[in-house]
């Protein structure tokens, strides 16, 4: 292999390697933290539960689990949801 392609691939390997990095540190802080999440789901194609988290949200078979930001209620929800973890 020559020396310029060499580097080349040096510089993607790195580049991929610090892409996968910014990925993995999000989703680390997700799974271990308790950081709060605005959550939407449905079922069917209708929008079923709109709502925030007060911390970490918990997945099982389907279901998602959290306390509402809105009530303070320990809340489960089946569905198709989308939860966005705030920084």
């Amino acid at each position: 292999m020559k020396p310029a392609a060499l580097v080349l691939t040096a510089f993607a390997l790195v580049a991929a390697l610090g892409a996968c990095t910014d990925s993995k540190r999000a989703r680390n802080a997700a799974t271990f933290g308790d950081t709060p999440a605005d959550i939407t789901c449905w079922t069917y194609g209708t929008e079923t539960f709109k709502g925030r988290s007060t911390g970490k949200v918990e997945r099982d078979d389907g279901r998602i689990a959290f306390v509402d930001a809105a009530n303070g209620r320990y809340t489960t929800v089946d569905g198709e949801c989308r939860v966005i973890y705030s920084k």
